[in-house]
């Protein structure tokens, strides 16, 4: 029972990680990358869809997204939902396609990404500092109610001070590499 305390976290810790690893994909690097437009949502057939879930979405080359609707009448509102995300992208309108050239991100922007990237970490160390706020306390409940003991209290919240450094420490991993991605020229 008390090591369960500690295990039943753990996916939220992964949770927190994965999340962030998802959220920044969205972030421009100067290279093409269909996960850009995950926030596009089309009106198409009497609702708000997802992009993906309308068309295929290419990447031919490093500065190129090609996004080939399924259903050829909602070419013309596929490109207005690409224009009403605020990506910065142009849509062109090539027969049954549309391409989106991705312009050389210039040095303010990419400083700019790097903030907006700051943001998003810090952020997902606050959702580690909660998780682990909320495993300690139902340590301290299980103190409390009689299931663990004192010293299995302090192994466990040093294990669980372990495990959230060692997620922060995951964290800043990717950070660093996204933002060394992002400099990138």
């Amino acid at each position: 029972m008390p090591r369960d305390i500690l295990h039943s976290h753990n996916p939220e810790f992964q949770k927190v990680v994965d999340h962030l690893r998802t959220d920044i994909l969205t972030l421009r690097t100067g290279r093409a990358h269909p996960a850009i437009l995950d926030a596009v949502t089309v009106e198409a057939y009497d609702s708000r869809q997802g992009l993906a879930g309308l068309a295929s979405i290419n990447v031919p080359d490093a500065r190129t997204i090609i996004v080939e609707p399924w259903d050829k009448s909602i070419l013309k509102n596929i490109e207005k939902g690409i224009q009403e995300a605020n990506l910065n992208l142009n849509p062109v309108v090539q027969g049954t396609q549309i391409r989106l050239t991705l312009p050389m991100l210039t040095e303010e922007n990419r400083r700019g990404l790097v903030k907006i990237l700051g943001e998003k970490l810090e952020h997902s160390r606050k959702s580690i500092r909660n998780v682990r706020e909320a495993a300690k306390a139902d340590v301290l409940k299980g103190e409390k109610d009689g299931e663990i003991s004192e010293d299995e209290k302090y192994k466990m919240l040093e294990q669980l001070d372990k495990t959230a450094a060692g997620m922060n420490d995951r964290i800043k991993h990717i950070g660093e590499e996204k933002e060394a991605e992002i400099m990138t020229i």
